[in-house]
Formats: C-alpha cells, structure tokens, sequence
C-alpha cells in the first residue's frame, strides 16, 4: 500500500507540473488531434485494408486481431479491478478537457492500443517503426495532457500494449 501511495504522489506532483507548465494551453490544442487518432478508426482502417489486401491469409491481420482479443479484454479486467480514478475525480479543482468513455484511469487504454499497433506494425513494416512509436508516445502524453490520464496510466498502458504484441506475434510467427 506504502509503493501505490508513493507512486500516486509522484504522479500528482508530474501531473500538476504538466498543468501549471506556461505551454500547457499550447499543448492542448495539438493533444486533442492526437488523441483522437488513437481513438480506434485508424486501427479499423488498417484493419480493413489488409483484409482488402490478402484476407484473412494476412499474418499481419492474424496478429493484430490476436493482440485486441488479446489486449481489450485484458485492459478492461486491470481498469475494472484497480478502479484508479481519473484526475478529475481524484484531485480538487480540475476539471479534464475532454469527456473519458469510461470511469477510471488505469491503465490507458488509448496509450496500450497505439503501443500494441505500432510494435506488430513495425515488425510487418520496419520503416514504420520508430515514427509509430513516436506516435505512440504522444497519444499517451495527450491523454495526460487532457486530463484524463495520469503518467503511471500511461507508462503501463504502453507496457501492456507492448508485451500483448510481442505475445500475438510469437504465437502467429513461429
């Protein structure tokens, strides 16, 4: 119990620091564009579009439908069993700049997904890797920066996301 204390302390001292940097109204307007990329219609699109490709033949379709069977249902039992709450809930005074679809904070789900795409992306598509997982990087940090996540939800999320592709893609590429 003393480490979670210590961890949301530190996650409120990072989190208050981000709010009250002079850049943080800045950040804003580019945070909700980002944000909403990682919303899911992408993840759709390319979804769609290696099926048009190949079918279901398509090891990159196999494994990216792995990792969400995989990952959604994983993701939802960790938030629905630590019940974190969200920064508006959590801290007096805030209020987040965009609605979250559900009640808590922990892990991000935005921030697990984009990590999950891009890993099994840049393994199918190595030059895509490292602008995908910038990418990555910024949906979690907009998510923190919306208020509606705080740092540690993101760090995990992006631990999750990961450890869920590199699992599809060990089961799918043997």
């Amino acid at each position: 119990m003393k480490l979670i204390n210590s961890l949301h302390k530190y996650d409120v001292f990072m989190f208050t620091r981000l709010m009250n940097a002079s850049f943080y109204r800045y950040l804003t307007l580019l945070a909700r564009y980002i944000s909403k990329t990682g919303d899911g219609l992408l993840y759709l699109g390319l979804a769609a579009s290696l099926y048009w490709q190949d079918g279901l033949d398509s090891l990159f379709l196999q494994t990216l439908l792995l990792a969400f069977l995989i990952e959604r249902p994983l993701y939802f039992v960790l938030k629905n069993s630590f019940k974190r709450n969200r920064p508006e809930v959590a801290l007096n005074n805030f209020t987040s700049l965009v609605t979250p679809s559900d009640q808590f904070s922990f892990p991000s789900g935005h921030t697990s997904a984009a990590f999950m795409v891009a890993a099994i992306t840049g393994y199918f598509v190595p030059v895509l890797l490292l602008p995908l997982l910038i990418w990555s990087v910024l949906v979690g940090f907009s998510r923190v920066v919306l208020g509606v996540h705080f740092p540690t939800d993101t760090l995990v999320g992006m631990i999750l996301g990961t450890s869920v592709a590199l699992y599809s893609l060990n089961q799918i590429i043997v």
